[in-house]
């Protein structure tokens, strides 16, 4: 949220607040309506006061059309989102985190002992990588040997075709599929 936004929604809700006491004092009986209408009149008919009450009310409306009509998320941080912006002199590439999760699973389904693979890639800010892989094996995998040559790859991959960091592999073994019988 940028600075300005914070700053309204924190007087926009103190006057909220102070709103609602009013109405609940009201309520209860606990304050004078009369005293109320009194001190609403004087604000309403004093000529400074009056332009004053009238100039914020003109900001809060047009700052709350802003906010229900106009997301404040800008389109850099959509396309961080969506994968990684990379630009050099030549142009722009965008390689989604889409193109990412279908490397890793490329890579895992090439070693004979997974069955089957999901995967899912995280981003920072610095463009590394984070890869979370769901594998289920086979019953004649060797889980440590298999996860730690799948991160190996892994990295090596993403690090080949995209020229990324990747900080993460994080494998889970979700199951051990069972042996199918030749019928």
């Amino acid at each position: 949220m940028k600075i300005l936004e914070k700053i309204t929604l924190i007087i926009y809700s103190n006057i909220m607040l102070i709103l609602s006491i009013i109405l609940c004092l009201l309520v209860f009986g606990w304050l004078d309506i009369g005293l109320v209408g009194d001190i609403v009149t004087k604000i309403i008919v004093g000529e400074t006061a009056s332009k004053v009450v009238l100039a914020l009310s003109v900001i809060f409306i047009l700052l709350s059309i802003k906010c229900i009509f106009f997301d404040s998320t800008s389109r850099e941080q959509i396309k961080e989102r969506q994968g990684v912006l990379l630009e050099n002199e030549s142009g722009k590439l965008m390689i989604s985190k889409e193109t990412i999760e279908n490397l890793v699973n490329s890579v895992a389904l090439n070693f004979q002992s997974a069955e089957d693979v999901t995967t899912k890639v995280e981003l920072d800010k610095e463009n590394n990588v984070k890869v979370f892989v769901n594998l289920i094996v086979s019953e004649e995998a060797i889980i440590k040997d298999l996860s730690a040559n799948l991160q190996t790859k892994i990295k090596e991959k993403i690090k080949t075709a995209t020229d990324l960091e990747v900080k993460e592999v994080n494998i889970t073994v979700k199951k051990v599929a069972a042996k199918q019988q030749a019928e």
